[in-house]
């Protein structure tokens, strides 16, 4: 029962430091830099699938988790693996790989942003 508790900390603390170093790095681009948000998305998205690419990030998200997979790097690397894993059975599947990896995450989004979207009324923002 102990060990169980002490596992399960140190899974939360895995992914807090791993999800807070890419929060991090955001940070300190942002404070740093003019890049807009846009831009750093694209980048740490790009980021994710070179990195996976490489087979760096895939040590990350055995270490960190959710930590690792929840943040936009997370997203490259779920549609890097996808296309990965395609591309073992050829190279149309390279293609519809990554879009069917990520198909779940995306359809989720398009359907949350639809609810809101028709719960709450969009306003300009006052300055």
């Amino acid at each position: 029962m102990e060990q169980e508790i002490l596992d399960i900390v140190f899974t939360y603390l895995r992914a807090f430091l791993v999800g807070g170093g890419i929060c991090l790095v955001a940070q300190i681009i942002i404070n740093f830099t003019n890049l807009t948000a846009g831009k750093i998305l694209v980048y740490f998205m790009l980021a994710g699938v070179v990195l996976t690419a490489l087979g760096i990030y895939q040590p990350l998200v055995e270490f960190g988790g959710a930590g690792a997979t929840v943040p936009i790097s997370g997203f490259g690397y779920l549609l890097a693996n996808g296309a990965i894993k395609g591309a073992e059975k050829g190279i149309f599947y390279a293609i519809t790989g990554s879009l069917s990896a990520a198909s779940a995450g995306v359809t989720a989004a398009v359907v949350f942003a639809f609810i809101m979207a028709l719960i709450f009324r969009s306003r300009t923002k006052p300055n």
